[in-house]
């Protein structure tokens, strides 16, 4: 049963320490849109995502009215559009078509992001991967709310450097596309290792291929509830704060539990999962790297910010599973630079650098995200920030991403305003030396020794 104390204290949490539900996203299958006509393929997608999510964004305004709990976001996931586009698509012009109509789908029913504009290629790349891969500067530019996602290696199988030369090569010419608009583009394009089928987060939720025809599925958040929870036992030994930050995080994820099944009976639309991860905005106090200095750190980056987040990160995942039926997505604890004052304050003061957080990027939730660097910078450069980031995934069995954006006509000591929860970002440098001659050698990274279980 809950109490009056509990219902207080959740009210506490939303109205002083902006607690939130992120996202509701409804992933949608498209599979059985596939013609081999483009113009019906377009119109199958079409007519099935606005009929699905006709009445999603209505629902989630109801029930934040009804439960007085902010949700922040209403979103969709669609299946990969390499697979579903191969059969119709001749060209990257095609599969940019498609965005558009996903663009248009996304605004007709009212979401904030469809995402899905994405290719699996782990292991190696084909026709239709090649032509959605290319087309993504074009997509981008030419649509508002469409995310794209591309996942080039796993645990499983590898890492696929052709396809990390060739994102390397997409991140900068997506960068061009949207130069105007800061470069925006590359803010809604993850390159991944170790993709997850079920993310509710943008810009890399996809609908994978194992799902239903439609689910659920809710991302959770808040870094300024724990925060302010973790005021509470200053001072106090690690086992206290570890206990702190579990039962915060329970708290958090009913929170979500609840929304997801509400949205799911009333959409009459299976509950897929809650992802529990803390996800920072611009917001003062809704940030990951004040629960880190919280913990003991002058600044986040400073020595013990990896053992930290470390903590922080299974702490919630211990406390946040018991509090669903089903937990999933990325699950843990984003570290984000422009969505997160905090970050960018230590990246202004020089305590956080790029290596800084690729160390981090090890025991956090996802990777490195919403960096900012020179507009200059080469292909190649992010090739290598890329295959050092999925090689890691890779090791560890765990998803790493990479959302860097070179931004044109920018330089370190320059920022860059997105606007909303994309927040803003300082310029951070990177490593001045080439890696070239690796990136261009080609072929495939093979799969780490304890890949091989079965």
């Amino acid at each position: 049963m809950i109490n009056i104390f509990e219902v207080n204290e959740t009210n506490k949490m939303i109205e002083q320490e902006n607690l939130d539900v992120r996202t509701i996203t409804m992933g949608i299958s498209l599979l059985d849109c596939i013609d081999s006509d483009l113009d019906k393929l377009k119109d199958n997608i079409y007519r099935k995502i606005t009929w699905y999510a006709k009445d999603l964004v209505e629902t989630g305004e109801k029930i934040s009215m009804e439960y007085g709990i902010p949700i922040v976001n209403k979103r969709i996931s669609v299946t990969p559009i390499a697979l579903v586009g191969g059969a119709a698509c001749r060209s990257s012009h095609d599969f940019a078509g498609i965005a558009k109509v996903l663009d248009r789908a996304a605004h007709e029913v009212g979401v904030n992001f469809i995402g899905g504009y994405s290719a699996l290629v782990s292991k190696g790349i084909t026709p239709a991967d090649e032509m959605l891969i290319r087309s993504i500067p074009e997509a981008l530019a030419a649509t508002e709310r469409v995310c794209s996602s591309v996942n080039v290696g796993s645990t499983k199988t590898g890492i696929d450097m052709d396809a990390v030369k060739l994102m390397g090569e997409i991140v900068r010419e997506t960068a061009k596309a949207t130069a105007d608009q800061g470069s925006i583009g590359c803010a809604k394009l993850v390159v991944f290792c170790n993709a997850p089928d079920d993310n509710p987060f943008m810009a890399g939720a996809f609908h994978g291929v194992t799902e239903a025809d439609c689910v659920i599925n809710v991302g959770v958040s808040g870094p300024g509830v724990v925060r302010t929870a973790l005021k509470e036992v200053r001072g106090a030994d690690f086992e206290t704060l570890c206990e702190m930050i579990k039962r915060t995080a329970f708290k958090v994820t009913r929170v979500g539990q609840l929304v997801a099944m509400e949205a799911s009976r009333r959409l009459n639309v299976p509950f897929g999962i809650v992802d529990l991860s803390l996800a920072p905005t611009p917001a003062v106090g809704d940030s990951v790297a004040e629960i880190l200095e919280e913990i003991g750190l002058e600044r986040a980056g400073a020595p013990g910010t990896t053992a930290a987040l470390a903590l922080l990160n299974d702490q919630v995942k211990k406390g946040g599973v018991m509090a669903s039926t089903a937990v999933g997505g990325l699950s843990g604890a984003f570290i984000p630079v422009s969505e997160d004052q905090g970050m960018i304050d230590a990246v202004h003061e020089g305590a956080l650098t790029l290596e800084k957080l690729e160390a981090m990027t090890c025991v956090c939730s996802v990777g490195l995200d919403m960096i900012a660097v020179p507009g200059s910078t080469s292909a190649a450069t992010i090739s290598g920030i890329i295959a050092d980031e999925a090689a890691i995934g890779m090791v560890n069995g765990k998803t790493t991403a990479v959302r860097l954006i070179p931004v044109i006509g920018k330089d370190v000591g320059d920022t860059v305003e997105f606007g909303g929860l994309l927040g803003y970002a300082p310029i951070m440098p990177v490593n001045r030396f080439s890696c070239e001659a690796f990136v261009a050698r080609g072929g495939r990274i093979p799969a780490p020794i304890h890949s091989f279980k079965n």
